[in-house]
């Protein structure tokens, strides 16, 4: 039985892109679904790339914080989540931070995708962080979400070197090819019963993504 994924974003949607292309494949239809994208954000083209796969799109809009959800809207979040059998929640640009009740709604199910190697470079425009400070090497992570911003267990990271030529828009575009690769590689790892977290401990069966 296929794993039920549903994608939270607020954005272009790249990497739910990537997610739906990669379990559209029929080798891969039968470990991993997703089920459904919801938006907090009216027009995020997230929605219209949801609609072109036939996937069903809900939007919650959150008028009362903008960088969280209050309690009355998460719980539509969850009710929403609950009613497409969720099995597994993955945040693909959502610009909020989940609190408790989604969190508690899905123990150790809800991941995230952030574009730096944490934990350095937490929070908006990590890329252009990394450029400031002038690092070498930057990346991508995959973690568990937890109730802090870019806080929790990590599950896989990627390497980009960054050149002396590169600009935070190129540092930004090597990472997000490292992210649509690994991403779904860790969705299916997760479907195969592979990873596994103790603590803060991550581990996965049969090695590093």
């Amino acid at each position: 039985m296929a794993l039920k994924v549903s994608v939270l974003g607020s954005g272009s949607g790249t990497n739910f892109e990537a997610i739906a292309s990669y379990f559209d494949s029929p080798e891969k239809r039968n470990i991993a679904r997703i089920a459904c994208v919801i938006s907090d954000i009216s027009g995020a083209y997230i929605m219209e790339r949801a609609r072109k796969r036939n996937i069903p799109s809900h939007l919650i809009p959150c008028d009362a914080f903008k960088t969280k959800l209050d309690p009355e809207t998460e719980e539509k979040y969850v009710d929403t989540l609950k009613s497409y059998n969720t099995e597994l929640v993955v945040l693909a640009g959502f610009m909020r931070v989940v609190k408790k009740g989604i969190l508690y709604a899905f123990p150790d199910r809800v991941i995230n995708i952030h574009p730096a190697l944490l934990p350095s470079f937490k929070g908006l425009k990590s890329w252009q962080q990394a450029y400031d400070y002038g690092v070498k090497v930057t990346g991508c992570t995959v973690h568990f979400a937890d109730e802090g911003i870019d806080t929790g267990p990590i599950i896989a990271q990627r390497v980009v070197g960054i050149e002396d030529a590169d600009t935070a828009e190129a540092i930004h575009e090597k990472i997000q090819v490292e992210e649509h690769d690994v991403y779904p590689k860790v969705i299916e790892a997760i479907a195969c019963g592979r990873v596994s977290v103790y603590g803060r401990k991550v581990r996965i069966k049969g090695g590093r993504l």
